[in-house]
C-alpha cells in the first residue's frame, strides 16, 4: 500500500514556481463554479503520519483557494458531548453542505486505528468498522459528494528525520512534543494497522490517494492537481451517476400483507382506557428515571396514515416525562439548509444525549414513503435508502440508543371521518389541508411502500409496532405499553442490570397484553 510513496519523489523549486500559479488559478474558478452551483459537497480527508506535513498542505490549500469557501475542523478524542451519542454523530455534524468544501483534520478513520493499535478492539472488529465506513461513504458519493481521502507516508527513518528538522527550528520546534517521539515507537504497528485498514476502505468510490511525505512541493503540488481534477470532472458531469439497485420483488401477489390482515377493529372502552394509560405512563415514568437509563438513549419514530393519532400519542407520552428530559422533533419538507445535506444528516443532529429522549412526529423514512410516492427522489434513491436507514439505526444501537418505531394504521373510511371532523372544528382546522385531500387519491401506492417499508426495515433489534389506531384509546394504550416493554427489555439486557436499580418492577398484568 505504501511502496509507491517511497520511492523519493520531489519537485525542483523551478517547477514548482513554474506550476503553482495556473494551479491556483485554477482551484479558484473550480471552487467558485463549485460554490454558485451549490450541487456537490467536496470531503478532504487529511490523514497520516506524525511530520509528513498535514497541517502544512491544509494551510497551502487555504493560501491557494478561497477560505470563505472553506471549512476545516480537527477531531481528537471525543469529547463528553459527543461520547454521549453514536461515535460517527460528531462526524455527521461536521460535514460540509452542497457549494463548500470542508478540510476533516483527523477522520472516522482516526479511532479504530487508534483503538486497534492500543489492542482495544479486535482484527474481526477493525474489519466490521472498515465495513461500516465503507457504506457510509458510499452513501456520501451517492448523494452527491467528492470524497477526497489522502494517507501522508514517511518512512520510519523519514518521520524521525522530520521530527529532528521540525526540533530544531525555532519556529516550528513548539509542534514536537514528547508524545510525538512515543508515537514513533509504535511506527511498525501503525504500519500494519493502517495498511490494513486501507486496503478494506480503498473502494472505487472514495479511494485512498497516499502521498509521499517528504518534499514539502512534491505534496503540495501533488495534492493540489488531484483536488483540481476531481472538482473539474464532478462539476462537469451534467446528471448524477445512479448506482445500479435490484427492484423490489413483490410477494403479495395474493392481495395480502401486513396490513391488510391487521385487525382494525380493536377497541377500549373510556373506564379501562383511563386505567390502563394512567399504569402505563407511571411506568414509562420509573423507567426514564431508572439509573441504568442514564447510559442509555431512547428515541421514539412515528409515522402513520394522515389522521391516524401520532399527535395524541406523542403527548400521552410526554404528559409521563419531565420536559426537561426529551424533545419532540416535528418532520416537515426539509428545508434549504437540509438540503444541501445528505437526507439523513437533519435526523443525526438530533440524536439525544444519554438520558434523554427523542420523539420524531414523521422520520427519517420520509424518503421511502412520501419522496417515493409523490416522486421526490429518484428510484435509485428510494431503494438504496433501505439499507442507509437500517445502518442509521444499527449505529443508534450499537450506541446504546433504544430505538422504538411505531406505524399508525387506519382505514379509509375512519380517516375521511376524521377529516370532516378536523373540519368542522375551529381549534383542529389547521390539521387538515389540500395536500391531506390529495394524498387520499394515493392511498393504494402509500399502502405498497408501507408493506415495502415494514419488510425491509423491521430488523430483530429495531422493529416495527403496527398500531391498530382506529379506536384512539386502544391505540395509544398499545403504544405506551409498548414503549415500556421495549424499555424494560432494554435495561434488563444492559450490563450490569441484574444489580438493584431502585426501582421495581410491577408484575405483568396478562389483561393488558395485546
Amino acid at each position: 500500500m505504501f511502496k509507491s510513496a517511497e520511492v523519493g519523489h520531489r519537485i525542483s523549486k523551478s517547477a514548482y514556481r513554474e506550476a503553482v500559479p495556473g494551479l491556483r488559478a485554477a482551484l479558484l474558478e473550480a471552487q467558485v463554479d463549485l460554490h454558485e452551483g451549490k450541487r456537490i459537497p467536496v470531503v478532504l480527508l487529511i490523514s497520516g503520519q506524525d511530520g509528513a506535513g498535514k497541517g502544512e498542505t491544509i494551510n497551502v490549500l487555504y493560501e491557494w483557494m478561497d477560505p470563505r469557501f472553506l471549512s476545516t475542523l480537527a477531531f481528537s478524542q471525543p469529547t463528553d458531548e459527543e461520547r454521549e451519542r453514536p461515535p460517527m454523530w460528531r462526524y455527521w455534524r461536521s460535514l460540509p453542505p452542497k457549494g463548500r468544501i470542508g478540510i476533516l483534520a483527523g477522520s472516522w478513520y482516526s479511532d479504530p486505528i487508534r483503538e486497534r493499535i492500543e489492542g482495544l478492539i479486535s482484527l474481526n472488529q477493525l474489519d466490521a468498522r472498515a465495513e461500516q465506513i465503507n457504506r457510509f461513504e458510499a452513501m456520501l458519493v451517492n448523494e452527491g459528494a467528492v470524497v477526497l481521502k489522502f494517507w501522508f507516508h514517511l518512512t520510519k527513518e523519514g518521520q524521525a528525520q522530520r521530527l529532528k528538522e521540525l526540533e530544531s527550528d525555532p519556529k516550528t520546534a513548539w509542534r514536537v512534543t514528547q508524545w510525538n517521539w512515543d508515537r514513533l515507537k509504535t511506527y511498525d504497528k501503525l504500519q500494519e494497522v493502517a495498511g490494513h485498514f486501507l486496503r478494506l476502505t480503498n473502494t472505487a468510490w472514495a479511494p485512498w490517494i497516499v502521498v509521499e511525505g517528504t518534499d514539502d512541493r512534491y505534496r503540495s503540488l501533488t495534492v493540489g492537481q488531484i483536488v483540481l481534477a476531481a472538482l473539474k470532472k464532478k462539476i462537469a458531469q451534467t446528471s448524477p451517476v445512479a448506482t445500479p439497485v435490484a427492484p423490489i420483488v413483490r410477494v403479495d401477489t395474493d392481495g395480502r400483507n401486513v396490513l391488510s390482515e391487521l385487525n382494525l377493529h380493536h377497541a377500549l372502552a373510556d373506564k379501562p382506557y383511563k386505567t390502563e394509560l394512567a399504569q402505563w405512563q407511571g411506568r414509562l415514568a420509573e423507567l426514564v428515571r431508572d439509573p441504568r437509563f442514564q447510559g442509555r438513549s431512547l428515541v421514539c419514530a412515528f409515522e402513520g396514515a394522515d389522521a391516524a393519532g401520532k399527535g395524541g400519542a406523542i403527548r400521552r407520552i410526554v404528559a409521563a416525562l419531565d420536559a426537561r428530559q426529551y424533545q419532540v422533533i416535528p418532520v416537515a419538507a426539509p428545508t434549504e439548509e437540509e438540503r444541501a445535506q445528505p437526507h439523513l444528516w437533519r435526523f443525526w443532529r438530533h440524536l439525544p444525549r444519554k438520558g434523554r429522549v427523542a420523539i420524531f412526529d414523521r422520520t427519517w423514512y420520509g424518503r421511502v414513503l412520501v419522496e417515493r410516492v409523490e416522486g421526490f427522489c429518484s428510484e435509485n434513491d428510494w431503494l438504496r435508502a433501505y439499507t442507509e436507514i437500517n445502518d442509521f439505526e444499527h449505529e443508534m444501537l450499537a450506541a446504546g440508543v433504544i430505538v422504538v418505531k411505531f406505524w399508525l394504521q387506519i382505514s379509509q373510511e375512519e380517516q375521511l371521518k376524521r377529516f370532516k371532523e378536523r373540519e368542522q372544528i375551529a381549534f383542529k382546522r389547521f390539521k387538515i389541508t389540500e395536500e391531506d385531500w390529495r394524498n387520499r387519491d394515493k392511498w393504494d401506492a402509500y399502502q405498497q411502500a408501507i408493506c415495502d417499508m415494514v419488510q425491509r426495515t423491521s430488523t430483530g433489534n429495531a422493529p416495527w409496532t403496527l398500531v391498530e389506531a382506529n379506536d384512539k384509546n386502544y391505540a395509544r394504550v398499545k403504544i405506551l405499553q409498548t414503549l415500556c416493554e421495549r424499555m424494560e427489555a432494554a435495561l434488563a439486557a444492559a450490563p450490569g442490570a441484574a444489580k438493584k436499580s431502585g426501582t421495581q418492577k410491577p408484575e405483568k398484568n396478562k389483561k393488558n397484553k395485546r
